[in-house]
């Protein structure tokens, strides 16, 4: 072997001598840290609600923390319901006081940039319990959160909480609906200072779900959703009977309110689409049309307005979860083509009487005309019976009451002067003041009607039911007539006393239903009579109506009752009247008993023709 060759050996074996002395001299190797995080999401109360261990969403931290390592856990806002202004807080949720050897949970840390370690103030590595866990109990901004540090390796198995503290967030009622937010976590080594690089960095994502309660439920219940047309700019409760002239204008005619509630009746927001055919047209806020769509807000009013057309407009209204019933007005023109006059009351008592004559007012295309109308005297010799001639001016005009919906017809009224009879007429003026105008003179297309008025006095009262017979348990009506002396109806009167005390009495079961100006008794004496009659509600002319309803077992009926002292002492006399109550069940046992008299007349006329064949049967024999 060579002398070179000898020296390269022996220099490779000191190198590799040397470099095994200076491995074995090097400390051992720190474990890395290996934590991993898992997340589970929670729930949390409205108004205040606090979160605790079994609703909070939940970060488990498990693996091993290296010695001198540290791991930092923040959140950061990711998405929240619309106008929330609610902020999470960290909880420790293995215990108060943990068993962990060195950990320690402190109110005071925050995990910022600006401090240099993450201890509190005063502490460092060294000092206190050398090793620690610290949980910050308000997030005060999106770095704050958990921070993991030991000296030592330890084993992980730690499990915080994330939620809404009841202290710090918005007790006056937080805003139901998903919160997401990202979880961080950070993982330094070599120290607890943390204003380093972190070596690793993870992501994930966890949810707290605050319930919406019943009253803030987003979803519309059809049937308690309402739309309702009617005169008011807000807040009509039902649909009313509305006319209007058809003159193009700005203002409202007519508004729909359209509401749309939750189930617990709460106005809840829904698209609405509205339209209109015919007549008119519809508006909301400054946007107008024959057909609108509304975003809706849970309660809009939307306005009908007149376009210069006369005729029926008819509104539909409809939202995403219902379609209402149609509403329907008219709008007339401005001056009417027919107006046809009635008598509604057939005698007219001496001073006011506000029901006297009705008219069916129309307009060119036949739509009932909704303005004012006015009743006058013919002449001046009509006038001294009753009304007035035609007025001059406009504080002596005499209008009569527009249609409304339970009276279709212009009301007009006539005051009586002296007993006979008088001629009137209702016109139509472009206003008042122009009552002698000639141009208004031929808006009078109204036939002439003839009024009676009547000085008539009680002589005598006449009880009566409207029918002669009733099944039992029946409606009946009963009215009470006081006639003149001739035996006429009256014109409507107030009686103090028309009937002596006691009124009417009767000693058949008669349930009372009432009427419209006395108590529910048949005993009253004080009576005023209708002055016109009524085919709905049975009043007649002259009379005052009971409704009462007959016994449920047949029989005859009496009423009776005597005169009172508004009559003439002649006239204070007991009067009756009856009517007869068909038995069901006696009627039906004559039917019987007549079908069984039948029989047995059937069956002796059968044996008859039987002992008849036979004789012949032997006779045709022999």
């Amino acid at each position: 072997m060579s002398t070179t060759t000898s020296f390269k050996r022996i220099a490779l074996v000191a190198v590799a001598a040397l470099g095994l002395g200076l491995l074995s001299s090097v400390p051992a190797a720190q474990a890395a840290s290996t934590a991993s995080i898992t997340v589970a999401n929670g729930t949390s109360g409205q108004n205040g609600a606090k979160t605790d261990s079994t609703t909070a969403a939940t970060i488990s931290v498990t693996g091993l923390l290296g010695a001198q390592d540290s791991i930092t856990i923040s959140a950061v806002a990711k998405s929240a319901p619309s106008g929330s202004t609610v902020t999470p807080v960290f909880y420790n949720l293995d215990s108060s006081t943990p068993t962990q050897t060195g950990v320690i949970v402190d109110s005071t840390v925050a995990l910022t940039a600006v401090a240099a370690p993450f201890l509190p103030a005063g502490r460092g590595v060294g000092s206190g319990a050398g090793t620690g866990l610290f949980i910050e109990t308000t997030v005060a901004s999106a770095t704050s959160g958990v921070r993991l540090f030991s000296a030592n390796d330890v084993a992980l198995n730690r499990t915080f909480g994330i939620g809404f503290d009841s202290i710090t967030s918005n007790t006056t009622g937080r805003i139901a609906g998903t919160y997401v937010y990202t979880i961080i976590t950070k993982t330094y080594e070599n120290g607890n200072n943390v204003l380093g690089t972190a070596v690793r960095t993870t992501t994930t994502d966890v949810s707290i779900v605050i319930a919406a309660t019943t009253a803030q439920s987003t979803t519309v219940s059809p049937g308690l959703s309402t739309a309702f047309m009617g005169t008011a700019s807000t807040a009509n409760t039902a649909d009313a009977v509305i006319s209007a002239v058809s003159t193009a204008s700005n203002t409202p005619a007519a508004y729909v309110t359209v509401n749309t509630m939750n189930s617990s009746s709460i106005a809840t927001p829904e698209s609405i689409t509205a339209t209109i055919t015919g007549a008119g047209t519809l508006f909301h806020g400054t946007t107008g049309g024959a057909s609108l769509t509304i975003a809706g807000s849970g309660t809009e009013n939307i306005q009908v307005r007149p376009d210069g057309r006369a005729g029926t407009a008819t509104i539909t209204i409809s939202t995403t979860s219902r379609t209402f019933p149609a509403k329907t007005m008219t709008f007339y023109a401005v001056k009417p083509t027919t107006l046809v006059a009635t008598i509604s009351a057939p005698l007219a008592a001496i001073g006011t009487n506000t029901d006297v004559v009705r008219v069916d007012a129309k307009d060119a295309a036949g739509v009932s005309f909704g303005g004012q109308l006015y009743i006058y005297a013919s002449s001046a010799t009509d006038a001294a019976i009753a009304g007035a001639v035609r007025a001059t001016v406009a504080a002596s005009a005499v209008t009569c009451a527009v249609p409304t919906a339970t009276q279709p017809l212009h009301v007009c009224p006539v005051t009586g002067i002296g007993a006979g009879t008088a001629k009137f007429k209702v016109t139509h003026y472009a206003t008042a003041a122009l009552a002698t105008a000639a141009a208004d003179g031929a808006e009078v297309t109204s036939n002439e009607v003839s009024v009676v008025v009547s000085q008539a006095a009680a002589a005598t009262v006449k009880l009566e039911f409207d029918k002669a017979s009733y099944a039992p348990g029946e409606r009946a009506r009963i009215y009470v007539t006081p006639l003149d002396s001739t035996g006429k109806a009256m014109q409507s009167t107030a009686f103090t006393n028309l009937l002596a005390s006691g009124g009417i009495s009767t000693a058949q079961a008669l349930t009372f239903a009432g009427s419209t100006t006395t108590a529910d008794s048949l005993t009253a004496v004080a009576i005023t009579t209708s002055a016109t009659s009524s085919s709905t509600s049975g009043a007649k002319a002259g009379s005052f109506q009971y409704t009462v309803y007959m016994p449920v077992s047949g029989g005859t009926v009496t009423i009776s009752a005597t005169g009172g002292s508004s009559l003439p002492i002649a006239g204070r006399v007991a009067v009756t009247a009856t009517a007869t109550v068909t038995d069901s069940g006696a009627a039906a046992l004559a039917a019987v008993t007549a079908l069984a008299t039948t029989v047995a007349s059937l069956k002796t006329l059968i044996t008859t023709l039987t002992n008849l064949v036979l004789k012949i049967q032997k006779k045709v024999k022999a």
